[in-house]
């Protein structure tokens, strides 16, 4: 039986071009490269999962291959890895500016990754500041940050910083589709989408809760088993809430939620989604805001759709309202009742409505 690797590692990228939602910084250090521009310290600094210690890597063994003729040297040996998470004292970093002392055997520069650098302790910031400042022309330093307002300013300001951004919805359900195909995997586009919202901006994210997904579904991922399998209310209950918010029918919104807590899902949650949802019929009313609504495509025309029946003064109200119950409801009593007490007054906003206009 073969070993199982996870699609973040199996797909790491490889080269610059491979790396997903960078493409400013990684243009930057491929043109760094090419035209010996290269600083002797870097900092990567961004949310977690969004390649920094895979540019780091890359980068690494660009600089050396493109400083040798030989391509097919090992230059592995060249690169130091440091967890600073797990190594941060003042003896690990003394034991790292030994090693930079020492000149490459093969290749012309030594770089050091240190990963988590803002887990450093203070005097082990003292103790590095030095050697950062004025390394040997052999060594170049990249550090990786999730948390840059804990490096000190005397280390940010000899570094040059790149700050990664969050991958956006559409780069990540592309990639998830090139990985699905090399997996033989049929994947639903609303189904990914549902991963990359999921995600929040990470792609190491999205690939895990991909590879759950495959063990849970096989290999077809549907939109119905993602939402199953990841606890995600299901778009129509929120479509049939706003139905009876449009027809006053106060029963039939109490009765869907009765539906909904049945399920296991929580008050909160539903009233937060609620609020997603009437911000999603917002944008559809105005061409200018309509490319602001991130959801898979047969729900987007279910959107426009329904953005149709209410007025923009209706949607404003309703907003106002759940805004209110999402304050409320960790200081409330009684959270079932507040809900509900939400829903009727979400039915009679279009009545109210009407009587302010008359």
């Amino acid at each position: 039986m073969e070993n199982y690797v996870v699609s973040a590692r199996k797909y790491r990228p490889q080269t610059f071009d491979d790396v997903v939602g960078q493409p400013s910084i990684t243009r930057t250090l491929e043109n760094a490269i090419k035209n010996n521009h290269l600083a002797q310290a870097f900092l990567f600094c961004g949310p977690r999962g969004v390649g920094k210690t895979t540019c780091a890597r890359i980068l690494a063994r660009n600089i050396n291959e493109d400083a040798s003729d030989v391509k097919d040297d090992d230059f592995a040996f060249n690169i130091f890895e440091l967890d600073a998470a797990s190594n941060n004292s003042v003896d690990d970093i003394r034991h790292l500016i030994d090693q930079v002392r020492i000149p490459p055997q093969i290749g012309k520069y030594k770089v050091f990754i240190i990963d988590e650098v803002h887990m450093l302790s203070s005097q082990a910031f003292n103790a590095f500041l030095k050697t950062l400042e004025e390394p040997p022309p052999h060594a170049i330093f990249i550090l990786a940050t999730t948390e840059k307002h804990k490096i000190l300013p005397t280390i940010l300001s000899r570094c040059q910083i790149f700050d990664f951004r969050r991958i956006e919805i559409p780069d990540i359900i592309l990639q998830l589709e090139t990985v699905a195909k090399k997996e033989k995997i049929k994947a639903e586009h609303d189904a990914l989408h549902i991963v990359a919202q999921k995600a929040d901006g990470a792609m190491r994210d999205a690939l895990s809760i991909f590879d759950q997904l495959v063990s849970f579904c096989g290999n077809k991922l549907t939109y119905n088993d993602v939402i199953e399998n990841l606890n995600v209310l299901d778009y129509d209950y929120y479509f049939s809430v706003t139905e009876a918010m449009a027809n006053a029918d106060i029963a039939k919104s109490l009765v869907i939620y009765d539906e909904i807590l049945e399920k296991g899902f929580d008050g909160h949650h539903f009233i937060n989604g609620l609020a997603d949802h009437f911000r999603n019929l917002m944008v559809c009313k105005d061409p200018q805001t309509i490319e602001l609504l991130q959801v898979g495509k047969s729900i987007s025309d279910k959107y426009r759709e329904q953005s149709q029946l209410l007025e923009v003064q209706v949607l404003l109200y309703a907003l106002k309202i759940t805004s209110k119950c999402d304050v409320q409801y960790k200081m409330s009593q009684n959270k079932r009742l507040l809900v509900e007490l939400c829903l009727m007054q979400l039915c009679s906003v279009k009545e109210a409505v009407e009587k302010k206009k008359a």
